[in-house]
């Protein structure tokens, strides 16, 4: 019996005087320190009143990062680096084919409360998916967006299968966020096996993708779908000159 979702989802618009939010998306793949250096100051300069916030879109070489709940014994097999990232949560993986998506908005213009921030991190995945023919749910006692894999062998105890297809992990600081979301468009599922993803081992909960479920997905499909929900659930964007700095 799939477990049961959690409270309605609360959107968190930003009011209706404030700017948009910057749309970034950078090709090619992008390591994980300099994302990093490049998120925080964005981060600083948003919470000083000096940027507009951001939505940066990028892709990783293949890596794992550790969340501040991380347990080591959930690190199988460091065949890609491991960094420390500074987020929530626990292990997962980054790599090509799965779109990261570092949100740094001020949540003193919208709402100071993590949960219907994580709760609309939510929705935004969720929306997205729809674009795709595909449902995604959340579960209380698991984060990230799963989807029911009735075509899977069930659990011991007669579970439905479920695979997770997106990630969510955050930080706040002085009320903006960082980090954000990861989708699971093209990568390779395999890389996954080098951790305990989320510090989950039930052999009945997996990770998949949309090209793993057969939908004719792309990087750019998967942009598009992204940003139209982005401005559903949390406001209009703007795209900045190519010029644009922090």
């Amino acid at each position: 019996m799939l477990n049961s979702l959690r409270a309605p989802r609360a959107f968190l618009l930003a009011p209706g005087n404030a700017p948009p939010v910057e749309w970034v998306v950078t090709p090619g793949l992008t390591e994980f320190p300099d994302a990093l250096a490049d998120m925080e100051a964005r981060a600083e300069a948003i919470a000083r009143g000096e940027a507009a916030e951001r939505v940066w879109l990028i892709e990783h070489p293949a890596l794992y990062t550790a969340g501040t709940s991380a347990r080591e014994s959930d690190l199988i097999d460091a065949r890609f680096p491991v960094h420390r990232a500074g987020r929530g949560g626990q292990f997962t993986y980054h790599g090509p084919g799965q779109r990261v998506a570092y949100v740094m908005l001020d949540l003193k213009r919208r709402r100071p409360d993590v949960r219907a921030y994580v709760a609309t991190l939510e929705s935004w995945l969720i929306e997205t998916l729809k674009a795709f023919d595909v449902v995604g749910e959340t579960r209380q006692d698991r984060v990230g967006v799963w989807v029911a894999r009735p075509d899977k062998p069930a659990s011991a105890l007669g579970e439905m299968a479920e695979d997770k297809i997106a990630a969510i992990g955050v930080r706040i600081r002085r009320w903006v966020t960082l980090h954000g979301v990861a989708l699971n468009v093209s990568p390779d599922l395999t890389h996954f096996s080098g951790i305990a993803p989320c510090g989950i081992r039930e052999p009945h909960y997996g990770v998949t993708s949309l090209i793993d479920l057969g939908r004719a997905a792309t990087m750019a499909r998967a942009d598009a779908a992204l940003r139209a929900a982005f401005e559903t659930v949390f406001g209009p964007t703007f795209d900045p000159p190519r010029t644009t700095g922090l």
